[in-house]
C-alpha cells in the first residue's frame, strides 16, 4: 500500500469536531501553566505526554478541566485561539468549527464581553494571517448541569459573536440525560443556531435517539454506539445526519477498546455521512492528518477515498453554499493534480 501521508498533509480539509481548550499544544499548555504556577499542570512540554495518559473517560474529563483552569484572562483566550488556528494551518485545515465552552471561562471570572472579543479578534486574525476560516460551536458542559445550560444559551443568544454557528453539549454522557437540555437547545435553534450535541460515545444508541428527537440534532458528536441499532443507522443515513467520528479519541478515552474494533466501517457501509475529526488532538497525541491516516487504514481508502472523506466534512459543515463549493473544488483540484504527477 502506498504511503498516503504526503497526500494527506497537503489535502485541503475541514474539521467539525475539535475542542478549543483540548486543542492547546504542549507548547501553549506549558506557557499557560507557567503563567499560572498554582496549577498542577506540568510546565515541561515533555512531561505533558505522561499527564495526558488517561485511564478512562472520567480521568480524561478531570485532566481536561485542569487545563481549562489555565485559561483565566482574555489574553489567555486570545493566545489559545490563535495558536490553535496556527496548528490547523500547518495541516492545511481550511475551515474549522471549533467547539468552545464559554461557561468554563465566564464562571472563572473572565468578563463575558471580553471573552467574545478575544475569540473574535483571534478568528479574524486567523483568517487574514493564516488563511484558516474559524466558526464557533458554543457547548454546554454537561457535568455542570442546567445552570451551565441556561448560561451557555444566554451567552449564545444574547451575546452571539459573529462567528457562532452552532450549539452543542459535551462532557460525560453517563448520568447526564439529553432530554433535560431541550429548552436550551430550543432557544438556540430559535435564534438560528444549528444543533450538534455529543451522543453515543460512552452510552448506547438511545442517547443518540434522544439527541435527535429532543434536541433536534443535525450532526452527532462521536455516535460510536450507533452501529448497535440498525434502525438508527438507517435513519442517520436517510436524513444525512452526519457522525463526527474521532478514532484516536475513542481509544484514548476507552470508548472503543482498540482501533481494529472501531465501528467506523460499519457506519460507512450503512450509508451514514461520516466525517473524521481529532477532538482534543494534543491530549491524544494526534492531529487531523493522523486521523485521516487512521481512517485510510480502517476504511481501506486510496487518495480519491480520502478526498471524498474531506468532502464529507465540507458537506456536513455549516459553511455557506459558496464556501462549500469553493472548498470542494479546491479538494478536487488538489487530488487531480496529485494523481496526474
Amino acid at each position: 500500500m502506498p504511503d498516503l501521508n504526503p497526500f494527506i498533509a497537503g489535502l485541503p480539509k475541514a474539521e467539525l469536531h475539535v475542542h478549543h481548550v483540548g486543542s492547546a499544544s504542549p507548547r501553549i499548555v506549558a506557557e499557560l501553566a507557567a503563567r499560572h504556577p498554582d496549577s498542577k499542570v506540568p510546565t515541561d512540554p515533555e512531561a505533558l505526554a505522561d499527564y495526558f495518559t488517561f485511564t478512562d473517560f472520567a480521568h480524561f474529563i478531570e485532566v481536561y478541566l485542569s487545563v481549562v483552569d489555565l485559561v483565566r484572562t482574555p489574553a489567555d483566550v486570545r493566545t489559545l485561539t490563535f495558536e490553535v488556528a496556527r496548528d490547523m494551518a500547518r495541516q492545511n485545515i481550511r475551515y474549522a468549527e471549533l467547539t468552545i465552552t464559554p461557561y468554563s471561562s465566564t464562571r472563572r471570572g473572565i468578563d463575558e464581553k471580553a471573552f467574545m472579543e478575544a475569540i473574535e479578534d483571534a478568528r479574524k486574525a486567523a483568517e487574514t494571517e493564516l488563511g484558516v476560516v474559524l466558526r464557533w460551536c458554543f457547548d454546554i458542559p454537561g457535568e455542570a448541569g442546567l445552570e451551565a445550560a441556561a448560561e451557555t444559551a444566554r451567552l449564545a443568544v444574547d451575546l452571539r459573536p459573529e462567528g457562532l454557528v452552532s450549539f452543542g453539549l459535551g462532557g460525560p454522557e453517563i448520568g447526564v440525560p439529553r432530554p433535560q437540555f431541550k429548552p436550551y437547545f430550543d432557544a438556540a435553534r430559535a435564534a438560528g443556531l444549528h444543533s450538534v450535541p455529543h451522543a453515543g460515545e460512552t452510552t448506547g444508541p438511545e442517547t443518540i435517539w434522544d439527541s435527535i428527537r429532543e434536541l433536534g440534532a443535525e450532526r452527532i458528536g462521536h455516535g460510536t454506539s450507533a452501529t448497535r441499532d440498525p434502525e438508527l443507522l438507517a435513519y442517520l443515513a436517510e436524513h444525512r445526519i452526519a457522525l463526527e467520528v474521532c478514532p484516536t479519541s475513542n481509544i484514548a478515552t476507552r470508548a472503543v477498546t482498540d482501533l481494529d474494533r472501531h465501528p467506523v466501517k460499519e457506519m460507512v457501509e450503512a450509508g451514514v455521512l461520516v466525517t473524521i475529526n481529532s477532538d482534543d488532538p494534543p491530549m491524544f497525541g494526534s492531529d487531523l492528518n493522523n486521523e485521516y491516516a487512521v481512517a485510510a487504514r480502517l476504511l481501506d481508502l486510496d487518495e480519491r477515498g480520502l478526498a471524498q472523506l474531506a468532502k464529507n466534512a465540507v458537506e456536513a459543515s455549516f459553511l455557506d453554499a459558496a464556501g462549500k463549493a469553493e472548498l470542494s473544488a479546491e479538494i478536487d483540484a488538489y487530488t487531480e493534480a496529485w494523481l496526474a504527477r
